[in-house]
């Protein structure tokens, strides 16, 4: 179970792809905050710029998932 005070809605601005790693910026309020994700998450996630995310931490990571 998700912990909800764990977990930051913000909106995609920037996404840089990468070989084997993308990088994601995320606002999150007035903060911007970069998520490094895997190929595979990148495909799964398939975020757009403008795209909401949740931002889920836990103990000093954090993971993101796709509001679509």
């Amino acid at each position: 179970m998700v912990n909800m005070e764990n977990v930051l809605k913000g909106k995609v601005v920037e996404i840089k792809k990468g070989m084997p790693m993308t990088k994601i910026k995320v606002a999150i309020g007035g903060d911007i905050i970069t998520a490094i994700v895997t190929d595979s998450a990148l495909k799964e996630l398939d975020p757009k710029e403008g795209d909401e995310l949740e931002v889920l931490t836990t103990d000093g990571v954090m993971t993101a998932r796709d509001l679509h």
